[in-house]
């Protein structure tokens, strides 16, 4: 079951990560690369938050879980 934990743990990171990315373009902060369509799109920050907190809930459930 450890690694389930792992994978759940990696899994979860990367939400975060891609979350946070998210938000960066979609706010305008990250305009990287230049003619990609999220670029300015207050939607995708809006989806890139939701993302990051379910990666954060996910890594939160994870470490908590008990695993016989």
């Amino acid at each position: 079951m450890k690694a389930v934990r792992w994978v759940s743990l990696i899994v979860a990171t990367l939400a975060i990560v891609f979350g946070l990315v998210w938000i960066g373009q979609g706010a305008g902060y990250f305009p990287y690369p230049k003619t990609n369509f999220m670029i300015s799109q207050m939607p995708w920050a809006y989806r890139g938050g939701v993302l990051a907190a379910i990666g954060l809930v996910a890594i939160i459930a994870s470490r908590r879980r008990a695993y016989p």
